[in-house]
């Protein structure tokens, strides 16, 4: 009898993982997401012209770009972590050179960062 239709598997070959988002990645997603829209109305404040006149057109930069990100953690992929990490550091320098650098604004990013790399095995 042939078995030519199963696949081959060695005992040192991990299980393959569950194609499931998980918890923690979908509490970020919605947060994000919720975050990013709540964004876009401060651009148009008077607390954010008075930051600078760079800074509305900013803050809808990174609404949009943090937005993209949170879809592509809700898809699992792996471009999502390394874009928002790099996305991150380059708002740290920003936040850091203006004199609006606060331990919040490494906090929330930081944690974001430290699940998406905690499950990007799991990510395409």
């Amino acid at each position: 009898m042939n078995d030519s239709t199963t696949t081959p598997t060695t005992p040192d070959s991990p299980p393959p993982l569950p194609a499931v988002r998980p918890v923690a990645i979908t509490v970020i997603c919605v947060v994000g997401i919720i975050g990013a829209v709540l964004a876009i109305p401060l651009v148009f404040t008077e607390i954010a012209r008075h930051i600078g006149a760079w800074y509305p057109p900013y803050l809808a930069f990174s609404a949009v770009v943090g937005g993209i990100c949170m879809i592509g953690f809700w898809k699992m992929r792996r471009w999502a972590v390394f874009t928002y990490t790099a996305f991150c550091a380059i708002n740290q320098v920003i936040l850091l050179v203006t004199a609006h650098w606060n331990a919040f604004a490494l906090l929330i990013p930081g944690i974001v960062i430290a699940f998406g790399f905690a499950y990007l095995s799991r990510m395409r």
